[in-house]
C-alpha cells in the first residue's frame, strides 16, 4: 500500500500537550543501538522520524529512496517520562500483563503516536492490537503466523457489531516467533500508519471518524510486552 503524500507529524507526551524530549537525546539524538547520527530510510517529501539530528524522516516503504535530513522537516520530539503501569520513570523494564489495556483519556487525535515494545511468543499463532470505541473497534491489527500455511496481517474494523472489509495485502511480514519487535502506530487526520522495527509497514484509512471517541488500546493473545508508550508529535 502506498504511503500518502507528505504529512506533518508533531508533538506527543502521553496524551498531553507540550514539547517532550526523546529519551537519551542531548543535542544530537541517536536511535538506541545505532551509531551516532544515523540516516533513516524514508519516502521522498515525508516528515521526520527519530534517529537523525533535528531533521529525521518517517521510515520508508521497501523500494523507496532514502531522503535523510530534509530541509523543511521539523525536529522530532520524544516521550516525556511515563507514568502508570506502562512505563513508570526510574524503574527497570518489567513485563506487562497481557491482555493489556491502556485508556486514552483524550481519545485518539492527529499526530498521536503509540509505541509498543514486545516479543512474539515462540509458538505464537497470532496476536492482536485493537483501538476501541466502547464495543466498537476502530482499528483491528492481527498478525497471524500460520493461516493455511501463510503469514498474514489482517486489518479491519468492527462498528455496530458488524465487521468491515478485511485488508490483508502486504509485501512483508516483519514479525518472527520468539523475537522482539517495536511497533509504532501514528494517527493522522485520515489514517493510522504502522511502522515495525523502524520500517514503514502499512496504512489503514479511518472508518470511524469520531477519533476523540476512541478511548482505549487493547493488546492480547500470543505476545509479551515490555512497554507501551503514548506521545504527541511536535
Amino acid at each position: 500500500m502506498d504511503l500518502s503524500d507528505a504529512l506533518d507529524f508533531p508533538q506527543q507526551n502521553n496524551q498531553q500537550a507540550g514539547g517532550p524530549v526523546w529519551p537519551g537525546q542531548p543535542a544530537n539524538p541517536t536511535w538506541p543501538g545505532q551509531p551516532a547520527n544515523p540516516t533513516w530510510p524514508a519516502q521522498p517529501n515525508q516528515p521526520g522520524w527519530p534517529g537523525q539530528p533535528y531533521q529525521p524522516t518517517w521510515p520508508g516503504q521497501p523500494g523507496q529512496p532514502t531522503a535523510p535530513g530534509q530541509p523543511t522537516a521539523p525536529g522530532w520530539p520524544g516521550p516525556a517520562p511515563q507514568t502508570g503501569p506502562y512505563g513508570a520513570p526510574g524503574q527497570a523494564p518489567q513485563a506487562l500483563t497481557v491482555p493489556f489495556d491502556l485508556p486514552l483519556q483524550s481519545g485518539v487525535y492527529n499526530k498521536m503516536l503509540i509505541t509498543i515494545n514486545g516479543e512474539v511468543k515462540p509458538n505464537a499463532k497470532h496476536f492482536t492490537i485493537d483501538l476501541n470505541r466502547g464495543n466498537d473497534i476502530a482499528f483491528h491489527l492481527n498478525p497471524r503466523f500460520n493461516e493455511g500455511g501463510r503469514q498474514v496481517i489482517v486489518r479491519n474494523s468492527l462498528i455496530g457489531t458488524q465487521w468491515g472489509k478485511e485488508e490483508r495485502e502486504l509485501s512483508s511480514f516483519p514479525f518472527v516467533q520468539g523475537k522482539p519487535f517495536e511497533m509504532k502506530i501514528l494517527c493522522t487526520d485520515t489514517e493510522f500508519k504502522v511502522a515495525v522495527n523502524k520500517l514503514h509497514l502499512l496504512e489503514f484509512k479511518h472508518r470511524l471518524r469520531e477519533l476523540n471517541q476512541i478511548r482505549a488500546v487493547r493488546i492480547y493473545n500470543d505476545v509479551t510486552l515490555s512497554s507501551v508508550n503514548v506521545e504527541t508529535l511536535q
